[in-house]
Order: C-alpha cells, then sequence, then structure tokens
C-alpha cells in the first residue's frame, strides 16, 4: 500500500527492452533506497513496482510486463526522463493523502494549464465512462500524487486540481506539457459506494432506470451526481462526533 506522498522524484538512467519486458533502472534521490530490499515495491509515477536489482546506494531496477506498459504510461518514456517515487508505506506509518493500490485504472492527458500566483492549476481530460467515480472535494491518484479534485466538468469530461509550490517542488508536475498523459488510480471507496448504488438501483428499477436518468436529467442532475451525495453522506455518518 501507498499514502500518495511523493518521497521525491527518480531519473530514468536505463532502458532494456525484451521479450514483453521492459527493464527501469531508476537511479534515487540521496537516502531513498535506505533498507532497501530486492522484492520491496515502489510506486513509480503510481505504479507498484517490484524491485529486481540493486545498484549501489541510490539504484534499482524494475520490470514492467506488456500489459503494464499498455495501460500506463510507463511505455512512453525514455533514458533521462523523471518520475515521481515513493516507497511502500510501513505498518503504522501516517497517512498524509489516502490509501493507495499502486493499480493504474486509465490514462488520461493535460487539457490545459493554468498558472496562478502561488497556485498552479490542472485541467485534465478524462474517459467519459470515469466521471462517475470523480466528485468535487473526493480524492484523486495523479501520477502516484494524493490530490484533491476542486471542480468537475461532466458535460465537456475534465476535471481540475490545484498545485501549491511544494507539490510543484516535490513532483514533476511542473515539468508536464498540456497534452501530457498522466497515470490515474481512482479512490477505492468511491468506486465501491457508487457500484452500489448503482447495482442497487438497477436492480430494484431495472427497466425503469433509464427512465429516472431522464427525469434527473430535465432537474439538471444525473446519477453521478446522487450517487455523489450518497457518498458524502456516508462519510458524515462514518465520521465519529
Amino acid at each position: 500500500m501507498f499514502t500518495g506522498i511523493v518521497q521525491g522524484i527518480a531519473r530514468i538512467a536505463q532502458l532494456t527492452d525484451k521479450t514483453g519486458l521492459r527493464t527501469y533502472q531508476l537511479e534515487f534521490p540521496v537516502g531513498f533506497c535506505q533498507d532497501l530490499e530486492i522484492g520491496a515495491s515502489v510506486a513509480v509515477d503510481g505504479v507498484c513496482l517490484t524491485v529486481t536489482t540493486l545498484h549501489g546506494e541510490n539504484g534499482a531496477e524494475f520490470d514492467v510486463m506488456q500489459q503494464s506498459l499498455a495501460i500506463t504510461t510507463l511505455g512512453e518514456y525514455a533514458q533521462n526522463g523523471r518520475v515521481n517515487v515513493e516507497r511502500a508505506a510501513r505498518d503504522g506509518a501516517e497517512i498524509g493523502g489516502h490509501p493507495l493500490s499502486g493499480h493504474i485504472d486509465f490514462k488520461a492527458h493535460i487539457a490545459q494549464i493554468r498558472e496562478l500566483e502561488n497556485n498552479y492549476v490542472i485541467r485534465i481530460a478524462v474517459p467519459p465512462e470515469w466521471l462517475r467515480y470523480i466528485f468535487a472535494k473526493g480524492y484523486i491518484a495523479i501520477n502516484g500524487a494524493s490530490l484533491t479534485i476542486a471542480e468537475v466538468n461532466r458535460e465537456e469530461s475534465w476535471f481540475e486540481v490545484w498545485l501549491i509550490p511544494e507539490t510543484l517542488r516535490m513532483t514533476v508536475f511542473a515539468e508536464k506539457k498540456t497534452g501530457a498523459s498522466l497515470n490515474i488510480e481512482i479512490e477505492r471507496s468511491t468506486q465501491i459506494v457508487v457500484d452500489t448504488v448503482r447495482n442497487m438501483l438497477s436492480e430494484t428499477l431495472g427497466p425503469l432506470l433509464p427512465a429516472l436518468e431522464k427525469l434527473l436529467a430535465q432537474q439538471g442532475q444525473d446519477l453521478h451526481q446522487v450517487t455523489g451525495m450518497l457518498k458524502t453522506d456516508t462519510i458524515k455518518a462514518e465520521k465519529p462526533e
């Protein structure tokens, strides 16, 4: 498990392609590899990878299979590229972000970047089918960084995150340009609530579900918003007074 708090930026020192596999040799910040062992997990731009070889005090190798190369941004990188990295969380560690598995759900791309005083706003275009899990003020992981969603536009299929200077300093986001691909991992509790509610409504209403969606649309809402409100109510109910 990971926390979504990026611990540093690593350099891709070498890439080696084999049949159905690509080996990445990464060069980490000083101290990152302390007590790192073969078999340990490291999130590389949000993708959980396993250490296969250690190189001195600050280097390690990781094998990435073809499927992971296809569904993440790792297949697009070149030598000397830079990536966000985080060690696996230890037992009892403080979770400053939110729990992450390191299993990427989909790739998205940067639609727009706005630079404001002390803020950096990234607008991210996403495939419409994933919007059901994305809500304003909710969590999402982008290239392994736990971030809060600021705004969602369902008609145009995008959401925005606002980054403070410290986040830009500790991550590779400042190097990304419009059009760049990003790894997205949705927040699992959100997915569970949304899927549970949708399945319940589908089983209960059956053929009436399209009529409900049409009625909600006439009122300026949609099923995504309804399930989002239910998730918020669930969180409030579980939070101790």
